[in-house]
């Protein structure tokens, strides 16, 4: 029996919707404008654009829930446009920046990363129905991307209190491209927040984080956004050891 291609299921998965689409799109568009300042040069503001995707690359899901207008090709289209702004785009700026003095070793390093955000966006496809929505299997490549542009952009926010440690700066681009990279494909589990309910009712003193959180935002958005990042990406690898130590203590070895 032939399936009914006009079904709305089959028609809402190959619908194409404006607006989520828009700020996909947007994304996209702040991943190259990133890769095009980085090869102008202008590092700070490539780091910035990645970040500006960060938060579209959020967006964009959430609107198609809130509107029903989810579909297969907005999911296709998004998946295309992390490539680009968490994949290609910090790979690319981190060369410019820092790496490409240092020859074979650090395209290699570049590439590295590149390619575990294309591993990491590939088995989170074919994942998507079968992992446990509460953690990401590997860091997510937006948090990844998150520690490559926010050391770039701490670098040249802070240029006159590091100038001591201007010597270190390529030894700290290369450890942190390569391990921002290589945390995408390991098997460590790292939280989605999609546990998260902005609904849910908070005890007073949450509020009161919040008012300190924003604060540190305002005064330092750089450093505030690269701490979150780096703490996350640590978080994942302290929880595992946390489930060793727990394993081990449960059930010693003979």
């Amino acid at each position: 029996m032939t399936p009914n291609t006009k079904s709305p299921m089959n028609l809402r998965r190959q619908s194409i919707y404006l607006l989520p689409n828009l700020f996909t799109l947007g994304a996209l568009f702040a991943g190259f404008y990133a890769i095009v300042q980085a090869m102008n040069n202008r590092f700070e503001h490539a780091a910035v654009a990645i970040f500006v995707a960060m938060i579209l690359d959020g967006l964009d899901g959430r609107v198609a829930r809130l509107t029903h207008t989810q579909s297969e090709f907005g999911a296709q289209l998004d998946s295309l446009s992390d490539m680009v702004s968490f994949g290609v785009a910090p790979a690319l700026v981190a060369y410019e920046w820092m790496l490409k003095d240092y020859g074979k070793t650090g395209w290699i390093i570049a590439f590295v990363y590149c390619a575990c955000a294309a591993l990491r966006l590939a088995r989170f496809n074919v994942n998507i129905g079968v992992v446990d929505k509460r953690w990401f299997q590997g860091l997510a490549s937006p948090a990844a991307a998150g520690i490559v542009a926010g050391l770039v952009w701490n670098v040249h926010e802070f240029s006159e209190e590091i100038e001591p440690l201007t010597h270190l700066l390529p030894f700290v681009a290369m450890a942190f491209t390569l391990l921002a990279g290589l945390s995408m494909v390991v098997n460590v589990r790292f939280w989605s927040f999609k546990e998260f309910n902005v609904r849910k009712t908070v005890p007073f003193y949450a509020m009161l984080i919040m008012v300190l959180v924003l604060i540190v935002l305002a005064a330092k958005p750089a450093l505030a956004l690269f701490l979150f990042f780096v703490g996350y990406g640590v978080s994942g690898y302290l929880y595992w050891l946390w489930q060793l130590l727990r394993r081990n203590k449960l059930h010693p070895p003979q």
